[in-house]
């Protein structure tokens, strides 16, 4: 093992779990992210996504990331006191368990929908604990694949990634900066969640009938663009009580992905 025992905080190798920026992972050594964790690492590491260093607390050497360790034998391992480790990344470290890991070369749009049925375009979310979210139902509830516009939130910012539980690793994404025609075009029907004069609901028949359905969910507070809904085959709302008009969006994509599932 290739453990390096930390006594400072000034080692420059350790800068991508403390200095640096999500901007700045990015670009370092081909791009970075860190997955946190040890259940969330070892998802990613069923994925096939390559580590490239470890940080963790001197006690989970022989604990909570032993099988980690023993997984990824020759990339180095960083370890120090819980108050050092918590001083270098200025939080108590969840499970004592913190991976570098390598950014994935991610798939085309045509790749992503070429063997799903169902899945969610993500246009303009930009907090990570929502896409975060958004991430697990997709896993859970059957959506094939997610593309998000190049505006919103990174599934690989490490609060989404832990949000997530693992789950951005499981589906499979992309980012679009091109129109959402470009969906019509792989022989998706497109379905805007908004609320419109001519919104008809969740369980309308039509929808479920669809054999491949695009769900595209936008910000709670703007919502959509006013040119994705007018360029939806179906422009949908879910049935409300109590005079609420609307959901969180990580809410209200569970209980579209659920109703629209396969």
């Amino acid at each position: 093992m290739n453990i390096i025992h930390l006594n400072s905080l000034n080692h420059t190798e350790v800068a991508c779990y403390s200095k640096l920026t999500e901007a700045q992972l990015r670009q370092t050594n081909g791009g970075l992210f860190i997955a946190e964790s040890p259940k969330v690492i070892n998802v990613a590491l069923n994925a096939g996504y390559q580590p490239v260093s470890l940080l963790c607390e001197e006690r989970h050497i022989e604990g909570d990331a032993a099988s980690i360790i023993e997984r990824c034998p020759d990339i180095p391992i960083y370890t120090g006191s819980r108050p050092l480790l918590a001083e270098l990344t200025g939080y108590t470290l969840t499970r004592g368990v913190l991976c570098a890991m390598k950014r994935p070369e991610l798939p085309t749009v045509a790749e992503v929908c070429k063997n799903a049925r169902r899945l969610v375009v993500i246009q303009g979310v930009c907090d990570t604990t929502n896409i975060g979210a958004i991430f697990r139902s997709a896993a859970a509830l059957g959506i094939d694949a997610v593309i998000l516009t190049n505006d919103s939130c990174d599934p690989l910012n490490r609060r989404s990634v832990r949000v997530s539980m693992g789950t951005v690793f499981l589906v499979p994404w992309t980012w679009t900066d091109t129109s959402l025609s470009e969906l019509k075009k792989e022989g998706f029907s497109t379905v805007a969640m908004a609320l419109s004069d001519d919104s008809i609901s969740l369980d309308d028949p039509r929808l479920k009938a669809e054999p491949r359905l695009a769900v595209i969910m936008g910000t709670e507070g703007d919502g959509l663009p006013h040119e994705s809904i007018t360029q939806a085959d179906y422009v949908v709302r879910i049935p409300m009580a109590h005079d609420v008009d609307s959901l969180n969006v990580a809410a209200a994509a569970a209980v579209a992905f659920w109703e629209l599932r396969n």
